[in-house]
């Protein structure tokens, strides 16, 4: 692979919009990403500690080979299973027109929710944040998948970057080359776990758990994460993480979840120990040992939505989770 120059003259022209991403070995300053123009490959050799960190198919790779084997069986699985659910396609109108349309008709339902969503989030959180700055926001996109939200992002003019475990080119972040027709040059994508993020301190003006807080094993010490890369006056938002009012019905949905898998995958999908929901009990323990406000926002997901948990009643069956956006500013 060749050697990226440090001295790249279109990481000077965007010097502007750099952001500082971490050596993965010593968490020393290793490159200023700009909006990628290349979609090839190379290394960055630490200058503090010589680790060399890869640049394959577009996607900075930060994980540790430890760490890269911790998350091994848990890629494996998932991606099988979002294969299975029919995930991604091999036409780029899927991936443009996402959120707000599933072309290939698999998963509507979901996309739905997440077109509602993000309408959400740009109305309530992203505008008055831009306003307030005026100027484009640089936005850290967690859990970003095939980048659909990224893209979003940087069709409003803000500086997202993307990550992900998953790099595959369907349903990871490989799938936002499909992007490159419409951004140029594409977002950076980096693949990362929420607990350790190679970025500098103070990085972003905005963080989103895309879909994606729930993964974590450690609610603490991720949200403990993010905070320190979000600048003060910064925000950081919770979207899409199943919410359920008792912590006995969030422990139910997870076993009905890894029955359901057993039998129609032949496992579980629990090699890591993810938290799976939220309840008020964990909310209020972040809250309280970050000494935070929340800002819960509940959109209208539509009638059919909202009649869920009287038919679970009616039914004799648990109660179903909901989504809120929960968004706390970051204080010095």
């Amino acid at each position: 692979m060749e050697q990226i120059n440090a001295s790249d003259p279109a990481e000077e022209s965007y010097a502007h919009q750099t952001i500082t991403l971490l050596c993965w070995q010593c968490g020393g300053s290793l490159a200023e990403m700009t909006l990628q123009t290349r979609s090839g490959s190379g290394t960055r050799v630490c200058p503090g500690c010589t680790t060399a960190t890869q640049y394959r198919d577009g996607i900075w790779r930060t994980l540790s080979p430890q760490r890269a084997d911790n998350f091994r069986s848990f890629i494996e699985e998932y991606e099988f299973i979002r294969a299975a659910e029919g995930r991604g396609s091999t036409a780029a109108e899927y991936y443009l027109s996402l959120p707000y349309e599933d072309v290939s008709g698999r998963n509507a339902d979901q996309w739905m929710i997440r077109a509602h969503t993000f309408r959400t989030i740009e109305r309530c959180i992203l505008s008055p944040l831009a306003k307030l700055n005026e100027r484009p926001l640089r936005i850290l996109d967690l859990g970003a998948g095939n980048g659909w939200m990224s893209y979003r992002l940087a069709l409003q003019g803000h500086l997202p970057v993307a990550v992900d475990l998953l790099t595959n080119d369907r349903d990871g972040l490989g799938a936002a080359i499909h992007y490159s027709g419409r951004i140029h040059p594409l977002f950076p994508r980096v693949q990362a776990e929420l607990d350790r993020l190679p970025f500098a301190s103070s990085t972003f003006d905005l963080v989103i758990f895309n879909a994606s807080f729930h993964y974590s094993e450690d609610y603490e010490r991720t949200f403990e994460e993010a905070s320190r890369c979000t600048r003060s006056g910064g925000t950081i938002v919770i979207a899409d993480t199943p919410w359920y009012a008792e912590e006995d019905s969030g422990r139910r949905m997870v076993e009905e979840k890894h029955k359901h898998f057993n039998a129609t995958y032949g496992f579980s999908s629990d090699s890591i120990p993810s938290l799976e929901y939220l309840t008020p009990d964990r909310l209020r323990r972040l809250q309280d040992r970050f000494e935070l406000e929340w800002s819960i926002i509940r959109p209208f997901y539509g009638v059919r939505w909202s009649l869920r948990p009287l038919r679970a009643r009616l039914a004799g069956r648990r109660p179903p989770s909901q989504f809120r956006i929960y968004a706390a500013s970051v204080s010095a």
